[in-house]
């Protein structure tokens, strides 16, 4: 079975880690927007060059292209065949309802989002010890701020629609794996 899934959590809950884990032990594929972003702008579609039009002039990338550019990604054979992890993708409501209205289009639904769950004040120490140059405090404040403020709502979308699963996201990489398995599994089947 391809399945499709979406991976949430705070910067820093072992989100990219955990995606690689998952991708690799399922078999689906694993898009962050910028892969997604950039493989649009390479193949020169459309969308792909209003996005790169948008991005060199400084803009964020709006959500009418973005969910474009998500449409056309999940039709790819590859997709089709393996199945997707989305990790960055959808960041509001407003993008789950796009990809859920995608997802009707294309005859297949996201069949499960998994919440890495992890404080946020442990969040906040793993971004400081892993010692990026953009990982300033203030950035990180502004960063699991936003988070909040547009992310952690789509949580209660995931939730009632019965496709969230939160796992606690402290522990060994193995246990964490082990705990998002085990989640993914009981869709699986």
């Amino acid at each position: 079975m391809a399945l499709r899934l979406v991976i949430l959590g705070r910067q820093g809950s072992g989100k990219g880690t955990q995606a690689i884990r998952i991708s690799e032990s399922f078999g689906c594929i694993h898009i962050s927007t910028g892969d997604m972003l950039r493989a649009a702008v390479a193949a020169g579609t459309e969308l792909g060059q209003q996005a790169d039009a948008v991005m060199k002039s400084g803009g964020l990338v709006g959500d009418d292209i973005m969910n474009g550019i998500v449409a056309e990604r999940l039709a790819a054979d590859d997709i089709m065949a393996n199945g997707v992890l989305l990790d960055g993708f959808p960041r509001t409501s407003d993008q789950a309802d796009a990809l859920e209205r995608i997802g009707a289009d294309q005859g297949v639904a996201i069949d499960l989002a998994v919440n890495l769950e992890v404080a946020v004040d442990i969040v906040r120490e793993r971004m400081v010890a892993r010692g990026r140059e953009d990982d300033t405090p203030e950035a990180i404040d502004k960063r699991l701020s936003l988070y909040e403020e547009q992310t952690a709502p789509l949580l209660d979308w995931f939730a009632a629609r019965d496709l969230l699963a939160t796992i606690d996201g402290v522990g060994s990489e193995e246990d964490v794996f082990g705990r998002l398995s085990a989640a993914i599994d009981k869709v699986s089947q």
